[in-house]
């Protein structure tokens, strides 16, 4: 499965678009942008498959770092502070990585889509 087979391509490019400058990424407005903040738990949980790039259940710091790239191949990569804070906005037990098993699907969307 894809992004666009979840999220529309426009929308995709628009949210990328949308922060190309570095220090301009603020996930609350890119998941509004991209059509995220819209989705079921169960497509978000899809996204979230589609991200977690070494499929380990969760997208750790090395990860997020190249997470624009995975919407649009030759985006910019995140700066260290964007990436750190993505990374604390959806981080829930402080433990260095973002999951998304169980009820923590709604966790990890509100704070996709809810906290800048």
């Amino acid at each position: 499965m894809s992004l666009s087979g979840v999220l529309c391509a426009d929308a995709i490019q628009n949210a990328v678009k949308d922060c190309q400058a570095p220090e301009s990424f603020c996930c609350k407005k890119f998941f509004q942008l991209c059509g995220l903040s819209q989705k079921s738990p169960k497509e978000v949980k899809d996204v979230f498959r589609i991200l977690d790039d070494d499929h380990s259940g969760f997208i750790e710091e090395a990860e997020l770092k190249f997470f624009l790239q995975r919407f649009v191949p030759g985006a910019r990569v995140l700066t260290e502070r964007e990436t750190k804070a993505f990374l604390s906005a959806a981080d829930d037990d402080n433990d260095g990585k973002i999951g998304i098993d169980g009820e923590n699907v709604l966790l990890v969307k509100c704070a996709f889509t809810l906290t800048s």
